[in-house]
């Protein structure tokens, strides 16, 4: 199973020198293209895909994970500006969800 990367150019650049096959794309359209066109494919695990790209067709996403069975994980990743500012991080859904700091 393979990774796959949906972002802006510097962004899938950066992966790309880890081996990461990716897209860059440069509107919400382009992602939702590319995200389609990914579910078919068996070969992904995992699909990774910037803050900013995923909130822009959150409805699209949040469809397709609740209808989903099988296909690639998708993972939400800051882009090379960094986490998005309102972006919970990992420790605060730990809190929320366990009651612990971690």
């Amino acid at each position: 199973m393979k990774f796959f990367l949906i972002g802006d150019q510097q962004t899938v650049l950066g992966f790309s020198l880890a081996g990461v096959e990716g897209v860059s794309v440069n509107s919400s359209q382009q992602a939702l293209a590319v995200l389609r066109k990914l579910n078919r494919r068996r070969d992904v695990g995992i699909c990774l895909i910037t803050e900013k790209l995923a909130e822009e067709i959150r409805p699209y996403l949040d469809k397709m994970l609740l209808k989903k069975r099988g296909g690639a994980l998708i993972l939400e990743i800051p882009d090379r500006l960094g986490p998005q500012p309102d972006r919970r991080s990992v420790e605060d859904f730990a809190l929320s969800a366990l009651g612990i700091k971690v």
